[in-house]
């Protein structure tokens, strides 16, 4: 399964609890999927395509994946993928301003989309007769996108009030900010999607024009269809609608280069509105593609993964020093962060927090995992294998990502086989690998002091 991507902990209240036993855990794996069966292939212009076909439901999912994310931004104009992300839903050429949402909820379906470090994405949900609604839709915006003063200045203001609302008004909303300032400092992963709205203020109508004619281009981008269409109806479509956008020049690749940490780093947090203490241990971990990515998600849910989980049982039921605790893995295509966050109960102090995460995370290296919460680990991938590929833009989504980031569109199928050829022995070797004393950068967010009163 292609790993989380985003930050929760401290923008909830509540964690979902793993309810399996111990007796659960060390059943044998015993999943056996249903292969999902796809065709690929390129067009003249570059376009990726990867069909899909299925007819259980009367539905079809399209999903367009562009290779551009914040990592491709100058630093001096950040949140510009981002910006585009609300921008291709403005009009184009031959669709009236604002109609795109409008055209597709009159059809019965809906759309989001969204932007990271590394891609940007649309994507339609919609009844299997509106396959012809989506792909002009996409191929308009690909082609004739409308990139007009009007635009670009709603946007403007759609932006910052996201910015506030989500990121500059909520208590750890800086969080995932000053994260990968902190660990992925000196490159293009430094900041993130969201970017600054300084820039976007800053920023021509020129500058946007020429971003869009840069990345936003066939062979910058991978189509994926799944659900109830005929493959060759389909294909026909596609080449109808895609086949006459142009080729672009080929995009230049930002390089994420890393100088080495050779000693712990500790960054203090100051905000107004913290109202619990709370405290991230983040490491530089591999990106997404490398091996140890999959001994190290399992790691990671032993560490944090439901109320059996080390640091649950540690930090919140015996210690009661915590009101939640969580690791995470966040890899991405050049480089990758691996994350333990707590939020503290009022009154605990900052120290104690990093001192049981410290010991946590000790132990781990020493004493590696047992059998029972290895075998746990696997259930618990196995049985989120079996689920997640249900909805027909679940697959569009996963068979375009393994394409672009893997190389390898049948990871879809095949991924779970890496995951279960992991041994117990390689969580203990990857823990001691990247969980280093001296990689350790902790950031905390104190509570402010209470004025004293008169």
């Amino acid at each position: 399964m292609i790993r989380t991507r985003f930050l929760t902990l401290l923008t909830a209240l509540v964690l979902t609890p793993f309810s399996g036993s111990a007796k659960d855990a060390a059943a044998p794996p015993r999943v056996v999927l249903k292969p999902i069966k796809f065709v690929e292939y390129n067009l003249p212009n570059g376009l990726h395509v990867i069909l899909h076909e299925n007819h259980a439901a009367p539905v079809v999912a399209t999903y367009v994946l562009y290779h551009v994310g914040s990592k491709n931004e100058r630093p001096d104009r950040t949140g510009f993928a981002h910006f585009f992300e609300h921008l291709m839903f403005e009009g184009t050429e031959n669709i009236p301003r604002g109609k795109i949402d409008k055209y597709i909820s009159g059809a019965g379906g809906n759309l989001n989309a969204s932007t990271s470090f590394d891609q940007t994405d649309y994507f339609f949900n919609l009844p299997s007769n509106q396959l012809k609604l989506a792909l002009w839709i996409e191929s308009e915006r690909m082609m004739h996108a409308q990139i007009d003063e009007t635009g670009v200045e709603t946007q403007r203001k759609v932006v910052k009030e996201e910015k506030r609302r989500s990121y500059d008004n909520r208590p750890y909303g800086s969080l995932f900010e000053e994260l990968a300032k902190l660990v992925f400092k000196g490159t293009p992963y430094a900041w993130v999607p969201i970017g600054s709205v300084q820039y976007i203020d800053e920023a021509k109508i020129e500058e946007f024009r020429d971003f869009w004619k840069t990345y936003y281009l066939p062979n910058n981008a991978t189509l994926a269809i799944a659900g109830d269409f005929d493959l060759e109806v389909t294909k026909k479509l596609v080449a109808e609608y895609f086949g006459p956008i142009p080729r672009g020049p080929d995009i230049v690749r930002p390089k994420v280069e890393l100088t080495a940490q050779t000693a712990p780093v500790k960054h203090d947090v100051l905000k107004a509105n913290t109202p619990l203490p709370a405290t991230l241990h983040a490491w530089r971990a591999p990106k997404e593609t490398d091996p140890d990515a999959y001994p190290l998600e399992l790691l990671v849910n032993i560490l944090s993964s439901g109320r059996s989980s080390r640091l649950y049982k540690r930090l919140v039921e015996k210690e009661q020093a915590a009101l939640q605790v969580e690791a995470f893995p966040f890899l991405l295509e050049s480089a990758g962060v691996l994350g333990v966050q707590a939020i503290g109960q009022r009154g605990v102090t900052l120290d104690q927090l990093d001192t049981l995460i410290s010991e946590e995370v000790e132990r781990m290296k020493k004493d590696g995992v047992t059998e029972d919460e290895f075998r746990k680990a696997l259930n618990q991938k196995e049985a989120e294998f079996a689920s997640s590929f249900g909805a027909m833009s679940t697959r569009a989504k996963n068979l375009a990502r393994y394409h672009l980031f893997y190389g390898d569109a049948n990871l879809i199928n095949t991924e779970l086989d890496r995951y279960l050829a992991v041994k117990r022995e390689d969580l203990q070797r990857v823990a001691n690998k990247y969980f280093t004393k001296e990689g350790v950068n902790i950031l905390r967010f104190p509570v402010p002091a209470t004025p004293a009163a008169k």
